[in-house]
């Protein structure tokens, strides 16, 4: 028993560590300002980093303590939506924060059709996420 609880609290910290990390780094940056100001939402920033947190530390408890929640694979659909949609736009305001597209604009000399390329990139990653699931049942 004592050796479960030790490992147990052992995890909890590595992840508490890895997910600090995480938000440290998103929130350094500038990511979560970034992102509120494309939403114009800025005067809600600082509800973005408490919730950013709270994500990374509630997220992190679920798989130290494997939590089962009920619901069926409706809620699964439904949390999978909007974990999807809020990956994809931090993912969105990271690549912007970085210029990824203006230099692969750049480099490959694109002048037109980049809003078609990152809806592209975008609908890539739905279908290929659906095929997994749906390949999975």
């Amino acid at each position: 028993m004592a050796e479960q609880i030790f490992l147990g609290v052992l995890g909890l910290c590595a992840g508490f560590t890895v997910a600090s990390g995480m938000v440290g780094l998103i929130i350094g940056l500038s990511i979560v300002p970034r992102y509120a100001g494309i939403t114009r939402t800025a005067d809600k920033i600082l509800l973005y980093e408490d919730f950013t947190m709270l994500g990374a530390t509630l997220g992190n408890m679920a798989m130290v303590f494997q939590w089962h929640l009920p619901g069926g694979q409706i809620l699964l659909a439904i949390f999978g939506v909007f974990a999807g949609v809020f990956m994809g736009s931090w993912i969105l305001a990271l690549a912007e924060m970085a210029k990824v597209f203006p230099i692969l604009a750049r480099r490959v000399k694109l002048t037109k059709g980049l809003p078609w390329i990152i809806v592209s990139v975008a609908a890539g990653k739905v279908i290929g996420a659906l095929y997994f699931f749906y390949k999975g049942w």
